[in-house]
């Protein structure tokens, strides 16, 4: 438009989505509902659209996930049966049953599988003596011959069948402690017809009390060859266990997600680190403690079933080249998500649904053009959105263009939509050089600056004698310039931002907005940080740099200059000089007229008559003492001019000498009535220990023996004897 175009001849094609399957999610509850197939079933909407994407323009669709209840469930059980397990395969035995009863609870339509795995059967894992393969025990133990993989029970409805067959395995063994579960695991992923998977929720539990054997571990055994992760089951035994090496963990992951196998570690409290640390690498996958007798693992396997059901992980198919999305979740209770948070919602519960927007975008046309297709599931589900993808890579003018145009330098290219399209080996804007020219000497000299060897500054290539500037991967940075010696990127930072944010890079020079300066735009020219509580530009003891004081008087410190740690205040330092020359008096009178005159200054009646705060130029009000120890009081101000001015209080505040007479009768009576005082406490004490005494005195009294009329060592001189015949007659 700006070139003049009318509004007719200008092509401005949209990118646009079409829904060609939106099936509505099945929305029923467990006993109440008609029996479905499981393919009946719908958990994701929707199924199936078209998206045409014009480059760099965004597609958004929103995706609709439903957990349905009442959703069939298929369950194996691989179970590690080296000798450490013996007591473990005694529980084992009666789980098929009491699965049964548990899992009814979360759905009607059940189905449970068996298989066991020890290690590989070569050496140095077992022994390859005669006696050991056909007993692997020690002593009088009964045990069967060690094996990789078996699997002893297809997926089946019937609980008491596991049972039964469960009960007639017989524990193995082997040398090393890791065991060889990876090779197990592939061959229940791959071997979904042998096994019977359905297209159904599908739980792979995994039990063992031990490590397991990796990729590259199999060298031990003289085994290179990589796992080629297919199906190797013979009679329902994996047979080629001593010619493949284990599966990496990496491989496992493709497997298992490409068959939405989610998977249950139940292993003991030893190995709880080393299966935690697995879990984090397989997407919907978790980990439970196993009881040392597997006692509990119902209720592992029921609560490992929670944990991964509650939770919604989307995952993309590979996208083609210059292809890019984006997720958005809208889970429960206003919980959103965004970038890799956006993929998934957690705390799901049955009938809970859930929404991700998903945003589509093109960077890129792909070279012939033709439509790609990519694929959205939820991890661990079978079922997915197909979306198929259409390019905008041409406008409707191009089928009118004309071949062979003389427009486009004797008939070098097609003439379209304005513009020529060179025709094979020919380039320039109209098709005017050929690429058997563009590494010419001649046509190089144009393209290097003056004394430079440098073609383009190296930021381009020649064609033509022209410098065509390289395109960088963020749109935003580009190289210009006659030899593409200028970019937008390469200049001075300021807090890792080009131009510090406050300007424009251009040609590597910062071009700085409005009141910022520097090279890197950093220095700002406004002062208003700069300013003195007293009005003045860094106090006036230094000057404003990019609205930093750099104070030019070495005392004075502080962003604005204000600090001292030596110096005087205002109103100390002009102290003599204002008191010899209002006052005639102070160190300074005699020298007042050479020290003192930098000032105006004026005398005025009373404190109420001095300047008050409010006046444009800086002002100090100041009391000080003189040497008669009497008060007086100034203000000192600069004015516009720099000039000094000084009003002082003509009369100075002296303080009155004190009254004898009242000082010296309050000490007298002080003194006496502090003596009385004293007199009065003594003679309360000594009434106080006197009637103590008196009042013991007593005591002591009271409890005497003898009595208090007579001598108790005095005995009389006078005896008197009774006649016992004497009757009284």
């Amino acid at each position: 438009m700006k070139k003049g175009c009318s509004v007719s001849e200008i092509e401005n094609p949209r990118g646009t989505k079409e829904v060609h399957k939106n099936k509505e999610v099945t929305n029923r509850s467990k006993g109440t509902a008609e029996k479905l197939k499981p393919e009946d079933i719908t958990q994701i909407q929707p199924q199936q659209l078209v998206l045409k994407l014009r480059t760099g323009e965004p597609q958004m669709f929103s995706l609709k996930f439903k957990r349905a209840e009442d959703y069939p469930i298929d369950l194996y059980y691989l179970m590690d049966l080296s000798y450490s397990m013996k007591d473990d395969l005694e529980n084992v035995k009666s789980l098929g049953t009491a699965l049964m009863t548990e899992m009814e609870k979360i759905t009607s339509d059940f189905r449970i599988g068996f298989g066991s795995f020890v290690e590989k059967t070569v050496m140095p894992y077992i022994s390859t003596t005669p006696a050991k393969l056909r007993n692997p025990c020690t002593g009088d133990q009964n045990c069967t011959s060690p094996f990789s993989y078996k699997n002893v029970l297809n997926l089946t409805s019937e609980g008491k069948l596991f049972n039964e067959l469960v009960g007639k395995q017989h524990i193995s063994g082997n040398l090393d402690s890791p065991e060889g579960g990876f090779d197990a695991i592939m061959q229940v992923a791959v071997c979904g017809t042998q096994i019977g998977w359905r297209n159904v929720t599908r739980l792979l539990v995994f039990s063992t009390d031990a490590g397991f054997h990796f990729a590259g571990d199999g060298k031990l055994g003289g085994i290179v060859l990589p796992n080629d992760g297919k199906c190797h089951l013979e009679n329902n035994v994996y047979t080629m266990s001593h010619y493949y090496d284990y599966p990496s963990i990496a491989h496992l992951v493709q497997k298992l997600s490409e068959n939405n196998i989610q998977t249950i570690f139940a292993v003991t409290e030893e190995f709880q680190a080393v299966y935690k640390e697995l879990k984090n690498l397989i997407p919907k996958s978790a980990v439970g403690t196993l009881s040392a007798n597997s006692s509990n693992v119902i209720q592992l396997i029921i609560d490992a079933y929670n944990s991964l059901s509650s939770e919604v992980i989307l995952e993309n198919s590979k996208l083609p080249k210059g292809v890019t999305i984006n997720y958005k979740s809208y889970c429960k209770n206003g919980v959103n998500g965004t970038g890799e948070n956006g993929r998934k919602c957690s705390n799901i519960s049955i009938g809970d649904e859930v929404k991700f927007e998903i945003s589509v975008t093109a960077n890129e046309c792909p070279k012939k053009g033709q439509n790609e297709t990519i694929k959205i599931k939820p991890l661990g589900f079978t079922e997915e959105v197909e979306i198929n993808l259409q390019f905008i890579c041409e406008c409707q003018c191009q089928n009118k263009g004309i071949p062979n145009s003389p427009l486009c330098h004797e008939g070098n290219g097609t003439f379209e939509c304005g513009a020529c399209r060179c025709n094979e080996g020919r380039i320039g804007k109209e098709c005017e050089c050929s690429t058997d020219e563009v590494n010419s000497e001649d046509m190089d000299a144009y393209c290097r600056r003056e004394n430079s060897t440098e073609i383009c500054s190296n930021n381009g290539e020649c064609i033509c004698g022209q410098c065509v500037c390289k395109k960088r991967e963020n749109t935003n940075e580009v190289y210009s310039g006659k030899h593409c010696e200028c970019d937008n990127f390469n200049c001075d930072r300021s807090n890792g931002q080009i131009c510090g944010g406050n300007g424009i890079c251009k040609c590597r020079v910062c071009e700085c907005f409005p009141n910022f300066t520097g090279s890197a735009c950093d220095c700002s020219l406004d002062t208003s940080s700069c300013m003195a509580s007293n009005g003045q530009i860094c106090n006036g003891r230094g000057t404003c740099e990019c609205g930093t004081c750099n104070c030019t008087d070495a005392k004075f410190q502080g962003p604005t200059c204000e600090m001292c740690q030596t110096c005087l205040g205002v109103c100390a330092e002009h102290k003599d000089c204002v008191q010899c020359r209002a006052f005639k008096k102070g160190d300074k009178k005699d020298s007042c007229s050479q020290e003192c005159m930098h000032f105006n200054m004026t005398l005025v009646e009373s404190r109420d008559k001095l300047p008050q705060p409010g006046q444009p130029d800086p002002l100090s009000h100041c009391k000080e003492k003189d040497v008669d120890d009497c008060w007086f009081y100034f203000t000192y101000s600069v004015n516009a001019n720099n000039e000094a001015i000084v009003h002082v209080v003509q009369m100075p505040e002296c303080p009155s000498g004190p009254d004898i007479i009242p000082i010296v009768a309050g000490v007298v009576a002080g003194i006496v009535l502090i003596g009385l005082a004293l007199l009065l406490i003594w003679k309360l004490l000594m009434i106080i220990h006197d009637r103590r005494e008196f009042a013991k005195f007593e005591k002591e009294k009271m409890n005497a023996k003898w009595d208090t009329g007579e001598n108790p060592i005095y005995k009389s001189a006078v005896t008197t004897v009774v006649n016992p015949k004497y009757e009284g007659k």
